[in-house]
């Protein structure tokens, strides 16, 4: 495919002059901030290694690590700055880690056992250069006029974590060097203006106490000019590093760490900024970070559920209070959260590119976020009802509720998610579209009995934010049955008693034909008679030679079973002889 999407997940907007329309606006109210526009494409990918981006020729290149075997092939999928699919490049082993020249002409990815090379500006294959055996995955960097890499080595992919990392750089002549810095785990590298060079180390069993250090790159040997741990006395406060990324004046390091949010640090010698930037919302982990070239924003991804942002644009400024962009990921269209050193932004600023992906790691899809529009909140009011009163299993269910927004409407009538939570899981249940007048209706069948938790959500829309999720729980109780029963008024011994009668079973249809129960009682006693099955039509027959003369009662009767009332009918024949 080479098409992209227009998302209506994101709480992102179009340029100012795609927002027109109206009629669903409920109050008016100032911009909270500034807004964004999406375009979205499923990346082929099943796994994740590395995003880099051609602002020269416009590409935007995404590498499919496919590690875990010897002969796995690579694969690194080009597109535009629109979303578009250029090409898909292939290799005869894994691909990981990717970097560009300072021209953007060589495209340098690191593979299983070297470096190969592409000419960007007709995706054929330069010659490769030499590079120590990789089975972990690489980190690649441009810095100082030359590409870095690291090279781990591991017998098994569980040992990949703690195995001893490489940095190695690659030479003019296509072999490569060692520089002598090396640690356990997998080190990561970030190419920074001055000629720096970044790398951290993930925390891992072998490094409670991991590390970041700026490098001087402009030589033919690296030097170390800052280095820093964070843990404290007690072991507390450990770096948990997913992404690192260079302001674009170079005197700061922003550092998404899963563990503390985001870090703001002075790139000469590491210390904290003297001004932090807000935290990342309740519930949301750090996973990546990025500053656009014009220095207007700091992009800060994360992993979060539900409403909760898993995208923020803030002012690059920490001391600037103006509300961040905010983008709410949830579901197959959009992913559910950004991936682990997932963003990267064009030269200029004007586009982010995001990586997504879902909560099992193996789908991927690539967003490309344009700022800046009107942006404003929105909101569910009074809360959510449910009808009929008396929620039954395998019946239909309205759950409404109300959405409030600000600002102008958008073009199209947004749309709510919504999900069921029972016993049994939680349990999607699709978008529903919102009324002119901010009202909608979830409709659901409850498949189980008991309590059902409804959740629904407003990840925004082209001029909106994400809302708060609203819930509301309902009980779920049994569906009805019924037995109808025909009898004679009177009959005799000789020619015996024939009832017929209906059964019912409302709700979810029954897995198989109800077997019915039949007891009869005379002057003589109560006894049981041969059971019967309801036939297709939902119609039944009792047939009888009563015992004895006078009042005699038929009971027909179901249990009933996990999601179905149990029922009872009751005729009186007078019989004679």
């Amino acid at each position: 495919m080479k098409t992209a999407r227009r998302t209506r997940r994101l709480a992102a907007a179009l340029l100012a002059a795609a927002l027109t329309g109206g009629g669903l606006t409920v109050a008016a109210a100032p911009a909270a901030h500034a807004a964004a526009s999406a375009l979205v494409a499923k990346l082929p990918i099943t796994s994740f290694s590395a995003l880099t981006v051609d602002s020269a020729h416009q590409r935007v290149y995404v590498a499919d690590s496919n590690l875990g075997y010897y002969d796995n092939k690579g694969l690194i999928a080009v597109y535009d700055f629109s979303g578009e699919r250029i090409t898909t490049l292939t290799t005869t082993r894994h691909i990981s880690g990717l970097a560009l020249n300072a021209d953007g002409s060589v495209l340098y990815a690191g593979g299983r056992e070297g470096i190969l090379r592409y000419d960007t500006a007709t995706y054929q294959p330069l010659a490769s250069g030499t590079a120590g055996t990789d089975t972990c995955g690489r980190s690649m960097a441009f810095a100082g006029g030359k590409p870095y890499h690291t090279t781990t080595y591991a017998n098994y992919m569980s040992d990949c974590d703690t195995t001893l990392t490489y940095l190695d750089n690659h030479q003019a002549d296509n072999t490569w060097q060692r520089t002598g810095w090396q640690d356990s785990g997998k080190l990561q590298l970030e190419a920074g203006p001055g000629d720096r060079l970044l790398m951290g180390q993930p925390v891992n069993a072998k490094a409670g106490d991991p590390f970041l250090a700026v490098f001087d790159a402009s030589g033919e040997t690296l030097v170390r000019t800052a280095g820093r741990r964070f843990a404290d006395s007690d072991g507390k406060g450990a770096l948990n590093l997913k992404d690192m990324a260079f302001s674009p004046d170079g005197t700061k390091v922003a550092v998404a760490d899963a563990a503390a949010g985001t870090r703001l640090l002075n790139t000469a010698d590491l210390s904290d900024a003297g001004t932090a930037h807000p935290a990342l919302p309740a519930g949301s982990a750090a996973s990546a970070v990025a500053f656009s070239g014009d220095g207007k924003y700091l992009a800060r991804g994360a992993s979060a559920s539900g409403s909760t942002p898993d995208l923020l644009l803030s002012p690059a400024d920490p001391g600037d209070a103006t509300a961040p962009l905010e983008f709410a990921f949830e579901g197959s269209l959009d992913g559910d959260r950004v991936a682990p050193r997932g963003l990267e932004w064009s030269a200029d600023g004007s586009r982010l590119f995001a990586v997504t992906t879902n909560t099992a790691g193996n789908q991927y899809w690539l967003h490309v976020v344009q700022p800046p529009a009107a942006q404003y909140d929105a909101r569910f009011t009074g809360g959510l009802t449910h009808g009929p009163a008396e929620a039954v299993a395998g019946e239909p269910l309205a759950v409404r509720g109300k959405l409030e927004l600000d600002g102008p409407a958008p073009a199209e009538p947004p749309k709510v998610t919504a999900t069921r939570t029972d016993a049994n899981g939680t349990h999607e249940l699709g978008t529903t579209a919102v009324r002119a007048d901010g009202t909608f209706t979830v409709l659901d069948e409850p498949d189980l009995v008991g309590e059902a938790t409804y959740t629904v959500s407003f990840l925004g829309d082209l001029t909106h934010r994400p809302a708060t999720d609203v819930t509301h729980t309902v009980y779920v109780g049994k569906a009805a049955s019924a037995i109808a029963l025909t009898a004679p008024a009177q009959a005799s011994m000789s020619t015996g008693v024939r009832i017929t009668g209906t059964f019912t079973a409302h709700g979810k249809a029954l897995p198989e034909r109800a077997t019915l129960t039949v007891q009869r009682t005379d002057r003589l006693g109560t006894g049981t008679l041969s059971s019967v099955t309801v036939a297709a039509d939902g119609t039944f027959t009792v047939d009888d030679l009563p015992r004895t003369r006078r009042e005699t009662t038929y009971t027909v009767s179901w249990p009933g079973d996990a999601l179905h009332e149990g029922s009872t009918a009751s005729a009186t024949v007078d019989v004679t002889r």
